[in-house]
């Protein structure tokens, strides 16, 4: 058995709490566990007092296994200063990190926005891929600890203000392409004066600023070519802040959905020939409820109600909801934001990053989202960088929700989620702007059977896990969704007091491959056509 099968973190005294006790008593659920286990970060957004818009967005965070030693080492973006690679040296009973920046070559300084991560090369090491406001970069990872910046060789380093990133396969042909969102033709020279609603100066909103059409780069064996213009992803676009890409109507292609701040949405359908058609508007997602766009900004996507298709979380600014497109089928989408419960608790908030977990592991997911003001609260906009709010955690019961709010009030934006310390829940790591990171440690999920599963083939499959005498689960594993961010690419099943029979894989290309009951509480690898299971 390797160290991903043994370890488990030993839970010592309390730090920050999250204000939730839903599973056991007055234990809280969430634990901050960064300054304890060194992962110490401050972010900075060098501002100077002329509020640039770049400032107040934030940066993102990555989860992934860059050394191979089967845990989670955590990436996260600066704005003023260079990125920090903090390796998890996860022992029996101490979770640590190091700073290995230096010796990766993954210091990188550019104003940092999103970070995507995937094997573009297929030689099994995940690279990266960063969005800055300025030119984008891209490194590939050496198999050794080591990265080496290729930006230029392969065709990447777009210098417009780069956001949310995707690495997916789009047009199946087994190697991963790239969307990138990009989101208003700000720069410094340009900057306007704008003032918040008590009359002092503030940051400007995005309308301020001409909309960016975003990207889509084919990866070429190894060369990435902008194919934008031939895939019709120019032929609308907004302020584009999030991206998920998933087969959203199951036709076996890759759909992509764009949220966009303040403008409408993109819901760019895939097919056979590698054509986007942005079918927003008619699958229900281009506008709220109410035929308004939102503030979009992180985007969770799951299935929450258990029926077997992807369904939708979008957040927005204070003042509007955060808005749950529920997909009736096909692709079709139903604005239930108020009817499960999610309207009320976040129309004070301003949402950013997001995903769905089950944090309990009790089949149900639920939400997690991390909020941060963007303009000047009135009263309490007190210090040098007034936009703190608390995050919030929603659990679903059967299909509503419950919130809670969550530890201390930040201006939260990047949030990226796996199980860091190895014992069957997930756990998140969320960047602040002009502020701290934290890593939440999932307390009580453990206590539930729980599975997950990592895939070995074609990128875009969905699992199904049928459970005795319970309802079977769906999930898509991806890396691509919440904001600015990566998160670890495995799929994680809640199982309840249930146990796993039977582990089904629909592939991209129609196939369908089964597996035979797995034990649950265990990490397993499915690798395709093989129709066993690597026990890790």
């Amino acid at each position: 058995m390797t160290r991903r099968g043994a370890l488990a973190y030993a839970r010592g005294s309390l730090a920050a709490l999250i204000l939730i006790t839903p599973v056991a008593g007055d234990e809280p659920v969430f634990v901050d566990r960064s300054s304890e286990s060194g992962l110490v970060f401050m972010h900075s957004t060098g501002a100077a007092g002329d509020y640039h818009l770049p400032e107040i967005m934030g940066s993102g965070v990555a989860l992934f296994d860059y050394d191979g030693d089967d845990d989670l080492d955590v990436y996260l973006l600066q704005g003023d200063g260079p990125n920090r690679l903090f390796r998890n040296d996860l022992e029996p009973g101490e979770l640590r990190f190091s700073d290995v920046t230096d010796e990766s070559g993954l210091g990188h300084k550019g104003f940092g926005m999103g970070v995507a991560i995937g094997d573009y090369d297929g030689d099994g090491d995940p690279d990266v891929f960063i969005s800055n406001f300025g030119p984008d970069a891209f490194f590939e990872n050496k198999g050794n600890g080591e990265f080496t910046d290729v930006t230029t060789i392969v065709g990447l380093g777009d210098s417009a203000f780069g956001a949310s990133a995707a690495f997916f396969d789009y047009d199946r042909d087994g190697d991963l392409d790239l969307f990138l969102t990009r989101y208003v033709a700000f720069t410094r020279k340009a900057n306007k004066p704008c003032q918040s609603h008590l009359g002092t100066a503030d940051y400007c909103s995005p309308l301020e600023y001409p909309s960016l059409p975003d990207k889509l780069y084919r990866n070429d064996d190894g060369v990435f070519s902008d194919v934008s213009v031939e895939a019709g992803i120019d032929r609308a676009f907004g302020n584009g802040l999030g991206v998920v890409a998933r087969d959203f109507n199951r036709d076996g292609f890759s759909d992509i959905f764009v949220a966009n701040d303040q403008t409408a949405n993109q819901l760019w359908a895939g097919d056979a020939g590698g054509w986007f058609e942005d079918q927003a508007l008619l699958g229900g997602v281009a506008y709220n409820g109410h035929g308004e766009p939102e503030a979009g900004m992180g985007i969770a996507a799951g299935d929450y109600d258990n029926d077997g298709d992807l369904d939708l979380f979008v957040t927005h600014l204070r003042g509007q909801t955060n808005t749950l497109y529920r997909n009736s089928d096909k692709g079709v989408f139903s604005d239930v934001t108020n009817t499960a419960g999610l309207g009320s608790p976040s129309v004070s908030m301003t949402g950013f990053g997001t995903s769905w977990l089950d944090y309990d592991n009790d089949g149900w997911l639920d939400l997690f989202v991390v909020n941060g003001d963007v303009r000047r609260a009135g009263v309490e906009a007190n210090g040098e960088f007034p936009y703190g709010q608390s995050n919030q955690l929603f659990r679903n019961v059967e299909g509503r929700f419950q919130a809670a709010g969550l530890g201390a009030r930040q201006a939260s934006r990047g949030a990226a989620f796996g199980d860091i310390d190895l014992d069957g829940d997930l756990d998140v790591v969320v960047s602040n702007a002009n502020g701290p990171a934290e890593l939440w440690l999932n307390q009580v999920g453990s206590r539930n059977n729980w599975l997950s599963i990592l895939l070995s083939g074609p990128t875009g499959a969905r699992v199904r896990v049928d459970r005795q005498d319970a309802p079977s689960l769906w999930r898509w594993p991806a890396t691509n969704g919440s904001y600015l961010s990566a998160n670890s690419p495995e799929a994680n099943f809640g199982l309840g007091s249930a146990v796993p029979t039977a582990i089904v894989v629909d592939w991209p290309d129609g196939s369908s491959e089964s597996w035979p009951a797995s034990k649950p509480n265990r990490r397993i690898t499915l690798v395709r056509g093989e129709g066993r299971f690597q026990d890790d």
